[in-house]
């Protein structure tokens, strides 16, 4: 699959959303995709009305597109991704941010959630993304490259855009929310980390840990959209815990921090469907 198909999917949802284009994104990830049902005149659409697009197969990850309005200008809200440990090819997992920025969309917004390994972070802490360490070794650009989508070498040095951090703080000051900042690692999983990984990480200087986002935001750099990013802390990385790590925990942790992170989303839709400066 290629550019015709991120084409193809690109018109059914500018058909099935009655709006011709879309001017920013957001990406919901484990746990924080009821957000998007509970939006006025939303509409939704299900990844599987959608041409090519991958269905997601992980609790906490609905597989539903809805398409909204904030102030005159459409946005759309993925709730819900897909993820390479279950089996899908690098080129799905990006598909979706892909299909956004041929919709029209300038800025894309990506959030997960993730384990916290830097000390002071706490569970429930919304943490922006400034930088990534890619741990896996894969890269969602390796093979032949399309130059409709980007250039062969893209710079992904702002890969999480500076401009939009700064108009972040405001939109956090705004929900009562502190502000933070950190470095984001990519593992694949499904498995969580070791102690000694995470002791790895935190020696390079990596703050969270989680299995997404890196792929889309390296993928929408390609593309030279503007990306933002935000890791919801729903547990305490391996080594920094005496309790074992799991999925059913990071769900009630995404439960807890729903009023928060809705909040914050609230306020920061409006600064990302303007034009960028």
């Amino acid at each position: 699959m290629g550019y015709e198909q991120l084409q193809e999917a690109a018109a059914a949802i500018a058909t099935l959303s009655g709006r011709e284009s879309h001017s920013a994104a957001m990406v919901l990830g484990s746990g924080l995709g009821d957000y998007a049902a509970a939006l006025p005149d939303a509409v939704a659409i299900p990844y599987a009305d959608i041409p090519h697009f991958p269905t997601p197969k992980v609790a906490g990850h609905s597989g539903t597109l809805y398409s909204i309005d904030v102030g005159g200008r459409g946005a759309l809200v993925f709730s819900g991704r897909v993820h390479f440990y279950e089996g899908w090819s690098l080129f799905d997992v990006v598909f979706g941010v892909r299909t956004a920025a041929l919709t029209g969309c300038h800025t894309v917004f990506l959030t997960n959630a993730a384990g916290g390994v830097t000390k002071g972070l706490a569970v429930g802490d919304l943490v922006a993304i400034k930088d990534h360490i890619n741990f896996t070794g894969q890269n969602p650009l390796h093979g032949p490259n399309d130059e409709r989508l980007g250039t062969r070498f893209p710079d992904v040095s702002d890969a999480y855009s500076r401009g939009l951090r700064s108009e972040m703080i405001a939109a956090y000051e705004e929900a009562g929310v502190s502000y933070q900042e950190g470095v984001y690692t990519w593992f694949t999983g499904p498995s969580y980390e070791t102690p000694a990984e995470i002791e790895l990480v935190r020696r390079l200087g990596g703050d969270l840990v989680g299995m997404s986002t890196v792929p889309e935001a390296i993928a929408l750099a390609h593309m030279r959209r503007r990306v933002g990013a935000i890791s919801l802390v729903t547990n305490l990385a391996a080594g920094a815990s005496d309790q074992p790590v799991t999925h059913k925990e990071v769900q009630e942790a995404a439960e807890l921090a729903k009023s928060k992170f809705t909040e914050l989303v609230d306020r920061l839709l409006p600064r990302l469907v303007a034009d960028p400066a």
